[in-house]
């Protein structure tokens, strides 16, 4: 990829309404993992696949968000995590949003 993911996240239209990133808020990751483009989750997966602390409590806070938060596409994300080595009940089904807006 060449550059810090990060940056690249930083820059994510995903975070519309957020002033700068931080990494730290699961809001800010569940926008990133909904709303993403291609090279936003390019960027995370970069980060998910971090061997240490810092992938393995990423990829924690990503699997506890995908049964909490209502997500697009929560089986792409459980598949992600799979092969990175997380163990997944594929019999839990994750959140799902209905993909549409509700008014």
């Amino acid at each position: 990829m060449g550059k810090n993911p990060l940056d690249i996240l930083g820059r994510s239209r995903a975070l519309w309404n957020r002033d700068r990133l931080d990494p730290e808020s699961d809001e800010t990751l569940a926008q990133i993992l909904d709303r993403g483009t291609l090279a936003d989750w390019q960027a995370l997966f970069a980060l998910l696949k971090r061997e240490g602390n810092d992938g393995k409590a990423l990829r924690e806070r990503v699997h506890r968000l995908l049964y909490k938060v209502p997500l697009a596409h929560p089986y792409f994300w459980l598949s992600v995590l799979a092969g990175l080595g997380r163990e997944v009940d594929w019999s839990s089904p994750p959140r799902e949003s209905s993909g549409g807006a509700e008014i």
